[in-house]
């Protein structure tokens, strides 16, 4: 009997830790409203100027979601994005994040203003125009289904991000970038 309870207690715990969330590294965090349902343990922005601060002063790219809450595509976005463990893990290592219900900055509407869609921009305060989703009349769209194409898009910045900063970086007795070949080593 004693044994068949082990048994359970350690199946028990077995299945727990398989459907456990992802929790950051310091520890799980009081949920922020500023998530809006997005990734409650993720540290979000308030305001677009503050993730640019953000995004400059940690030298991380920023990923603006833009949707609205009676939205039916965007809530089912929502869910698949907070409940996609290694987004949410990436998002919290390397990233700046902000949810707008919407903007009238044409610079982060390239291609309209539609909901959902997902823009990037990297630290010199530059729209990734390059890191778009699947749709080729809503550029910055994605679905629940995409998930892994924004987990793809978000390598990408990120992997961007160092190249850039790689060909920004020089000696301290030279005013010389380092050689293209060693940027794109990386």
């Amino acid at each position: 009997m004693t044994r068949a309870a082990v048994s359970f207690v350690l199946v028990l715990v077995a299945l727990s830790y398989t459907f456990a969330k992802y929790v950051p590294k310091s520890g799980k965090r009081i949920p922020q409203t500023l998530s809006r349902g997005w990734g409650d343990q993720l540290i979000w922005a308030q305001t677009y100027e503050q993730g640019l601060y953000w995004s400059r002063s940690r030298n991380k790219p920023l990923m603006v979601l833009f949707h609205l809450e009676d939205c039916a595509q965007c809530q089912a976005l929502k869910q698949a994005f907070a409940n996609e463990d290694e987004i949410q893990r990436t998002l919290d290592e390397d990233f700046v994040v902000l949810n707008l219900m919407e903007t009238t900055d044409k610079s982060l509407s390239p291609d309209g203003q539609y909901v959902p869609r997902i823009v990037f921009v990297d630290p010199s305060m530059t729209v990734r125009a390059d890191i778009v989703g699947p749709y080729p009349n809503r550029l910055y769209a994605y679905e629940p289904t995409d998930m892994k194409l924004l987990l793809e898009n978000m390598k990408k910045a990120k992997k961007l991000l160092k190249v850039s900063a790689l060909s920004r970086r020089t000696t301290p007795t030279s005013t010389h970038s380092l050689p293209e070949s060693t940027a794109a080593e990386v």
